[in-house]
């Protein structure tokens, strides 16, 4: 069952006098928590009036935080994003749906995503089997991902 609400990334401090947060993200980029229409934060929904990317983290204006003092309260809250406030690109994927699927290569079952470990270059996916499989997530060896269905199918290659 996909979750509905999934986490994003955790509030790291207040930013400036005006009750904006700086939010680490847990997601491929910063810009990704910018665009969102609101976030959750320890099961209440606040609006985000506004967001910006700085270096490597998002800084949010959330609707009803207006002071440091109340930003300053909600460091080290995690942020959730509801799924459906985020459209995916086709062939995209929430790690969280991924984990727990099947690995097909051909018609065996060579185990089950334990880990999707976010690379500079692509993922890999950490399969854990009889064996530990550490696969690219490219199309070379990703032939097809069905999270519906509760499956991905591979190409291993030797060494893999």
């Amino acid at each position: 069952m996909k979750q509905q609400y999934l986490e994003a990334g955790q509030i790291v401090s207040a930013h400036g006098l005006r009750g904006e947060v700086k939010v680490y993200p847990w997601a491929d980029s910063p810009a990704f928590l910018t665009g969102l229409p609101r976030v959750y934060l320890g099961g209440q929904a606040y609006a985000v009036e506004h967001g910006r990317v700085q270096k490597s983290c998002a800084l949010l204006k959330l609707q009803g935080v207006d002071t440091v003092e109340e930003a300053q309260r909600l460091r080290g809250k995690t942020v959730l994003v509801n799924r459906e406030d985020v459209p995916l690109a086709p062939g995209t994927y929430f790690i969280a749906d991924l984990i727990g699927l099947r690995v097909l290569a051909g018609d065996e079952e060579i185990g089950v995503v334990r880990e999707v470990l976010t690379m500079p270059g692509n993922d890999v996916y950490v399969v854990q089997g009889q064996a530990e499989h550490m696969i690219p997530a490219v199309q070379e060896f990703i032939l097809e991902t069905n999270p519906e269905a509760g499956y991905i199918r591979v190409k291993l290659i030797e060494g893999m």
